[in-house]
């Protein structure tokens, strides 16, 4: 079975995050196995003859946290998963003009165990501002298996298998 290097798989991956997101190598979380986080940042308006009539405003964000490890196992996850939250959610700023500030966390990892990867697919997380007049946040968790090169995301980080899966295919190019 070919296994991809863990750190190379990081560095492609840091860089291609590095096209839209602001890459931060964080100290906040050195008792966990993170490698970097990525933070994304989108505010687009529109206008109706001149800057002084606004139509409307529109702010995206996301953090997003990469964790990489031999393996991991349901505890540090957790530790994982509540680190990500408690650091990101403050950062969130709602108003009317805010539609979502995602966190999003990868694990990469040489290999996982079942029940493992069963359990960061499993995590869940929902926040709305001003009964979502005011945007929301989403958890998205996804568990990257460099031995099956498979990538494993929970019910809202869906994109991220596809995400992954051309990420996997640009490798073997190479």
């Amino acid at each position: 079975v070919f296994s991809m290097d863990r750190a190379l798989f990081l560095e492609v991956l840091k860089d291609s995050y590095s096209a839209y997101y602001n890459i931060i190598e964080d100290e906040n979380l050195a008792e966990l196995p993170m490698a970097f986080r990525a933070d994304y940042f989108s505010r687009a308006e529109q206008y109706w003859l001149s800057k002084k009539i606004k139509v409307w405003g529109n702010e995206t964000n996301e953090f997003c946290y990469v964790f990489s490890a031999e393996s991991f196992d349901n505890e540090t996850v957790d530790k994982c998963v509540k680190a990500a939250l408690d650091e990101s959610l403050p950062r969130v700023k709602p108003h009317k003009e805010h539609q979502y500030s995602n966190v999003k966390l990868l694990f990469v990892a040489d290999s996982f165990d079942k029940a493992v990867r069963k359990h960061i697919q499993a995590k869940k997380f929902e926040k709305s501002y001003k009964f979502s007049l005011h945007g929301f946040t989403m958890l998205k968790t996804c568990a990257v298996d460099l031995a099956a090169e498979e990538a494993y995301p929970n019910k809202a980080g869906y994109e991220l298998a596809k995400y992954f899966q051309k990420l996997f295919a640009a490798r073997k190019e190479d």
